[in-house]
């Protein structure tokens, strides 16, 4: 970015290259096309509408969600083909998946519990409608999903139900192998797919028709894809990258599309600044100086590797000097690279969009949408 065009943000503030948005966009789908995989990527990310339809007319089959007020907010943006891809419990968000399945071509939803499938299969029956289900398998991430051995029983039984129709399993991996994690991305990925091709084939042999099996968050996405043991991959973080990924193999440097920018506010002493980002700007959920990555700092301090943030407050963050002086000076505009840019996507109303030379600013639409 230009000088002239840095002079004209107000801080803290995350910004967005345009062309690298759309670069990132197009490998992705590129990979997925060349495996004959479909891309159903996470809006988790970018939690906006505008990107959602930029990656659909490039291709993408469908869009993923978390939450149901997320898959409310991309159906108003015109999207159709929408999997929340989270165990939808609780009356009142099944409440809301009956009203936006009555909106859009089509919704699929998430269980891994006979008790959150029986839920859907009675309020389905009690609207007249059915609802089209996916399994989610526990293939290491010890999160949501039923454990693998167990998967083909409660597909058996979910398949019984009438209010449900179950098309297909899904998972969320990231990089573990063997139940711990990894740096090795193309081996957690062949593992991915293996995995889930062993389960999907457990639950054909139990009699239970199933169809899509889809798996890939933005570190595997691609080499599960090229395994050609799934069907469909949803990554997410791909379309901007941030430092996790360049730590985990799967992104350059080079590639990052947004960066954070701050102004320094006060120097109270030689060997730390103050900037005008702290908790309320940038994440904290990536722990510091544990392996395997060894994050430095909340953030990466763009051409000054010398520079770390790892003190906040709400409005203040700390930016200390690994020489002893920081060298900075009160009005200066700094950017920083973000860690993980889900989170801290998240924590801002709108961004600024950077293309051909001109800034425009865009909300984040799907910000805070929590249930």
């Amino acid at each position: 970015m230009t000088q002239s065009l840095i002079g004209q943000l107000e801080t803290p503030c995350l910004v967005l290259q345009m062309e690298k948005v759309r670069e990132n966009i197009l490998s992705m789908q590129q990979a997925a096309d060349a495996a004959g995989c479909r891309l159903r990527p996470h809006i988790k990310t970018h939690k906006m509408k505008l990107f959602a339809r930029m990656q659909m007319r490039a291709g993408a089959a469908g869009i993923t969600c978390a939450k149901v007020s997320e898959a409310e907010v991309m159906a108003d943006g015109g999207l159709e083909d929408i999997f929340i891809a989270y165990p939808l419990v609780g009356d009142f968000r099944i409440r809301r998946a009956l009203q936006l399945q009555r909106r859009i071509s089509r919704l699929i939803l998430a269980l891994d519990s006979l008790e959150g499938a029986r839920a859907l299969d009675e309020a389905a029956r009690a609207a007249g409608t059915v609802f089209e289900v996916r399994l989610e398998v526990d293939t290491g991430a010890l999160r949501t999903g039923i454990c693998r051995a167990q998967a083909a029983g409660l597909a058996k039984a979910v398949a019984a139900l009438p209010g449900l129709r179950l098309t297909g399993i899904y998972t969320f991996k990231s990089l573990v192998y063997q139940g711990a994690p990894t740096t090795d991305g193309l081996l957690a990925a062949r593992e991915e797919g293996e995995l889930m091709q062993q389960v999907a084939a457990e639950i054909r042999e139990a009699g239970v028709k199933i169809s899509d099996i889809s798996a890939g968050s933005s570190p595997t996405g691609a080499a599960v894809a090229a395994t050609g043991m799934v069907n469909e991959i949803r990554p997410g973080t791909y379309i901007f990258k941030d430092y996790m990924l360049v730590k985990e193999g799967a992104a350059r440097m080079e590639e990052i599309a947004a960066r954070i920018f701050v102004t320094v506010v006060s120097t109270p002493r030689p060997d730390y600044a103050v900037i005008d980002g702290g908790t309320k700007t940038f994440p904290m959920d990536i722990p510091l100086n544990a392996p395997p990555y060894f994050y430095p700092g909340y953030a990466i301090a763009e051409g000054n590797s010398d520079l770390m943030l790892t003190r906040m407050n709400e409005e203040h963050g700390m930016l200390v000097s690994a020489r002893g002086e920081t060298g900075l000076r009160v009005g200066q505009k700094l950017a920083l690279i973000p860690i993980h840019i889900c989170t801290a996507l998240n924590m801002q109303n709108q961004v600024y969009l950077c293309d051909g030379g001109q800034l425009s600013v865009e909300r984040v639409d799907a910000r805070g949408m929590l249930v």
